[in-house]
């Protein structure tokens, strides 16, 4: 048996079950897979990130090398800034450059389910003749232009307020059909840039 104490509390005590469970989810963990690993019981996991239970550090470790994290590791998170929420226009992540440019929202998509990007086609350009295929599901609204785009053996021209949404897994190709730049804001799951 895991040797717990009751977790404390106050303005000052370490949330150490949001952080195992942050961490287990990033991993794709359940608790019930978590407690297997690190050979614990399912109601430790569970009681941990309640907050309802604090491990001793041997406990704590052994949870951890079940992920595998280091101890080092799990509380250097303490000094880490909090979580970005909100985000400048120059604080988008250019992640291509060029004819077609991809601004994404936020730099560091690890453990993300969702990608955001705010794109930008020069007239004519394109995402090439080569169509894009990937797993997931993407979806965006045009804000100005025009963007052809061909999803499978299905092509439409849309414009300002148009909007498509279908699964990644189809080839699909996005095209500036019109003389003035377009601009999109489009999501994809997973990530896949």
């Amino acid at each position: 048996m895991t040797e717990t104490r009751p977790a404390p509390n106050g303005p000052d005590a370490l949330d150490i079950g949001s952080r195992l469970r942050r961490l287990r989810e990033i991993h794709g963990l359940s608790q019930r897979e978590l407690a297997k690993r690190a050979g614990v019981s399912n109601a430790t996991i569970s009681l941990i990130e309640q907050n309802r239970a604090s491990p001793s550090v041997g406990s704590l470790k052994k949870v951890l090398d079940g992920i595998p994290v280091s101890l080092a590791d799990f509380f250097a998170e303490e000094n880490a800034e909090r979580e970005k929420v909100f985000f400048t226009a120059a604080e988008l992540v250019e992640i291509v450059d060029g004819a077609v440019s991809y601004r994404q929202v936020g730099r560091d998509l690890t453990g993300r389910a969702l990608q955001i990007l705010h794109e930008r086609y020069a007239p004519g350009a394109d995402t090439g003749k080569t169509p894009l295929r990937h797993e997931g599901e993407e979806g965006g609204i045009v804000i100005r232009g025009r963007i052809e785009v061909t999803v499978g053996d299905q092509r439409r021209v849309l414009g300002p307020g148009d909007a498509y949404y279908f699964s990644s897994r189809h080839p699909h190709r996005f095209r500036n059909v019109g003389d003035t730049e377009a601009e999109m804001v489009s999501a994809c799951t997973p990530p896949s840039f």
